[in-house]
């Protein structure tokens, strides 16, 4: 039951995730996702086969520290965008800004309110504190074809920024497989480490102990 409601909470939180970035791109003067009817919390138009099903689903039942899955990616034209200089940047941090917005909210809830909730919303609200500070910090690093990485290259000199870009569209040519890839090294290297600054930061918020 626990693994189910995780992979629940975590596909609604991945679509989230994609929405904000329409919205923040739809804000900035790019209907493009608006358009193509992707501004909804309907899962169908997002739903990735392998990034949020086959994914998330091998790493929650294999027991991973790791928690993580992608969406269809919300479509943007970076060229419509009112400000050239940040708007790419303001889109890319728009998911994960979403996903830590939702687990402070949650966590607070938890905080000043656990002693009014039943155990089932309790565990519910937990669940969405973690998945969502898991989402939305993973999704900052630095590395392509991250959130973070777009950032990066954004608030970089000129020419850095084309070097980088370079190199992002070479490995988003590859398409998941990079990603993957990419999965497999920091569930190898990094989850622990990650997934212990996550259970900190679960704590300072909700006042809880995982």
């Amino acid at each position: 039951m626990a693994i189910l409601l995780s992979f629940i909470v975590l596909i609604f939180s991945i679509i989230v995730h994609e929405v904000a970035h329409g919205y923040a791109a739809d804000s900035l003067g790019d209907p493009t996702a608006r358009l193509s009817g992707r501004l909804t919390l309907n899962p169908i138009p997002h739903i990735d086969l392998m990034g949020s099903i086959l994914i998330p689903a091998v790493l929650m039942l294999s027991g991973s520290s790791m928690l993580f899955g992608w969406a269809k990616p919300v479509p943007y034209n970076p060229y419509n965008l009112r400000n050239q200089r940040w708007g790419e940047a303001f889109v890319a941090v728009a998911g994960s800004a979403v996903n830590l917005l939702m687990a402070v909210i949650f966590g607070l809830i938890i905080r000043f309110g656990s002693t009014m909730l039943p155990a089932p919303a309790l565990s519910l609200a937990a669940t969405i504190v973690f998945v969502n500070l898991f989402l939305g910090l993973f999704n900052l690093i630095p590395f392509p074809p991250l959130d973070g990485f777009t950032v990066l290259r954004t608030i970089l000199p000129w020419h850095l920024a084309s070097r980088l870009n370079r190199f992002e569209q070479q490995i988003r040519s590859t398409g998941p497989v990079f990603l993957i890839l990419f999965l497999v090294l920091f569930s190898s290297l990094l989850s622990g480490p990650f997934f212990n600054a996550v259970v900190s930061l679960f704590g300072l918020i909700t006042g809880m102990g995982i």
